[in-house]
């Protein structure tokens, strides 16, 4: 029995070392969008949050997104959120999301855009 006990620690030691080494990966990034109230002119407005969920409580820069032929109506600060180029979008300008934190941003534009994370650097 004491050696199932050493046995079964080991693992956790383990799997424990693992989580940490293989770091983040893109599901450690929620992005939520949603309409809210419209541009005066009637444009739709859509409020998008992008939030670090990492398990291991890390950091994560280089956020890219799918994004489509992404634009809006008014400027986005591209230090928030900026189209490289069709289908490619970098969040903070690839700096850095702290663990817990959530960047947002609104855009206008006649329909909402599909955003999915395409990859991130731990």
């Amino acid at each position: 029995m004491e050696q199932k006990s050493v046995i079964f620690t080991l693992f956790i030691v383990i799997f424990t070392q693992l989580a940490f080494v293989q770091g983040c990966n893109i599901r450690e990034i929620e992005i939520n969008q949603g309409p809210i109230n419209a541009h005066p002119s009637g444009i739709p407005a859509y409020l998008v949050e992008i939030n670090n969920v990492c398990s291991t409580g890390c950091d994560i820069s280089n956020i890219h997104v799918r994004c489509g032929e992404f634009s809006s109506a008014t400027v986005i600060n591209p230090n928030v959120f900026h189209r490289l180029a069709v289908d490619d979008c970098l969040v903070k300008g690839g700096q850095p999301l702290p663990f817990g934190q959530t960047v947002s941003f609104i855009y206008y534009n006649t329909f909402p855009y599909s955003l999915t994370v395409s990859s991130v650097s731990c």
